[in-house]
């Protein structure tokens, strides 16, 4: 991943804390350089299922983000995570340019929730956290209960992953497509 920059897209908060922290050292580690864009500047609060977890300084805001300064999207989830990122239209706008400028998209758990509301997950294959089950199959989505998903059938490649027990596959499988992107 040598010379990629990937963009982690989160809320102020409500970040589940290892969804965000542990994808980050995955793409370091592997030679990427990760980015955190959020809705406001300053800093995130993360959190532990439902307990505060670490802040993280803020990298940019998504209003004035572009596709163009990113080689790759990442969506952590927590539940208040990507339900606020969905109510967020730049947040919303900037999800959907990865798909429209075919770059790579990795999402796990809750965060498909930013995805439907970006019209993205239509004929495409996941996975999620079980209950968003309904709500993608309902946006057109094929959902499938498995610790990752590799989707292809769309403009861009899609990984997803259900939750933070599956963290060690979404890692090693975000890592090897977004550096063969």
């Amino acid at each position: 991943m040598q010379g990629k920059t990937v963009a982690f897209l989160v809320a102020t908060e409500g970040v589940e804390q290892v969804e965000l922290t542990e994808p980050w050292q995955a793409v370091r580690e592997a030679g990427g350089t990760p980015r955190l864009v959020s809705t406001s500047s300053g800093s995130i609060q993360a959190f532990n299922h439902l307990d505060r977890g670490d802040t993280f300084k803020v990298d940019a805001v998504v209003a004035d983000a572009s596709v163009d300064d990113y080689d790759a999207l990442v969506l952590p989830g927590g539940v208040a995570n990507p339900d606020a990122l969905r109510m967020n239209p730049d947040a919303v706008t900037f999800t959907k340019s990865f798909f429209d400028s075919g770059k790579p998209v990795a999402a796990i758990c809750h965060a498909p929730w930013t995805l439907i509301e970006a019209d993205v997950v239509r004929g495409r294959n996941l996975t999620s956290w079980p209950s968003l089950r309904t709500d993608l199959v309902n946006a057109g989505a094929h959902w499938a209960d498995e610790q990752v998903t590799v989707c292809t059938d769309g403009p861009n490649v899609l990984v997803s992953s259900r939750k933070p027990d599956d963290l060690p596959a979404f890692n090693d499988t975000l890592v090897s497509v977004f550096a063969a992107a």
